[in-house]
Formats: C-alpha cells, structure tokens, sequence
C-alpha cells in the first residue's frame, strides 16, 4: 500500500469515494469536479490516496490555516475514507499518519476532524488513534 498525491485524472476515483462518504447527498459532478481541480491548485490543501497496485482503498483531503485558538497553524481533514472492505487493514492509520506528517512538516500545532453523530465506528478508531472528543459541529446551509 502507498500513499500517492491526487492528479486531475483520478477524479473518478475521487467522486466515487465523495458519493460513499456523504451518501446521504447528491453531487453533480461538474461542480464536484471544479472544486477537486481548486483543492489540488491550492497551495493550503492536499488530497491523497491510499492505493494498492492500481486499486484505490481510500483517500484523505485536508487544509492548512491560521487559527487564534492554537495560536497558528492548524491542519483540518475535512475528508477521510476507506472502502469498507478494506477497513481493519491499517490503510485508515496510513491516512492519518500521512495527514500527521504533512501537518508537522508545515508546522501546525493541531490535526483537527470532525465526523458525522451517527459514524460511531469511526470515532473508536479516532479515539484508538489519540485523537479526543472536542467540540460539536454546527452548520448553517444554504446561505
């Protein structure tokens, strides 16, 4: 398994991944297209995938901004996903430690998630990897 930076033409791969991760939304993939081009244009994001030979696993996706609350840098993975078939295999700590080692080499103070209430699985295996409960999420749509 190897952790490669996304290209343009592995959007296919990148929208499959989205669509299984907010299944409960609908994405046209123009849109979602034109935003994966400005995330891997922008100098403060990344987005990467876990592969295996050809096979992608999973991906990741992330920005780097300045907060007050840590008094600078912060790394916020807004993404993370692997298919359920490959989970329980180490290809969700790669990810992490992948978004981990970029966050250090940037100099953040902080890798922060936040994750859907019903994802329970998912928080034990962030909590299994350090990470702590810190806050509820709010959002407001359709501004």
């Amino acid at each position: 398994m190897n952790i490669v930076a996304a290209a343009p033409e592995d959007f296919p791969a990148a929208f499959s991944f989205i669509q299984a991760l907010w299944d409960y939304n609908t994405y046209d993939p123009e849109k979602t297209q034109a935003v994966y081009r400005r995330v891997l244009e922008h100098p403060d994001s990344f987005f990467c995938f876990l592969k295996e030979g050809e096979e992608y696993l999973g991906f990741c996706h992330g920005d780097f901004f300045d907060t007050f609350w840590m008094e600078g840098l912060t790394c916020y993975l807004s993404s993370l996903y692997v298919r359920p078939e490959c989970r329980r295999r180490g290809c969700g700590r790669l990810l992490l430690d992948h978004a981990r080692a970029l966050a250090r080499a940037r100099g953040c103070k902080a890798l922060v998630l936040d994750s859907g209430l019903p994802r329970r699985e998912a928080h034990r295996f962030y909590q299994g990897y350090g990470m702590e409960k810190s806050c509820y999420g709010f959002e407001l749509i359709g501004l």
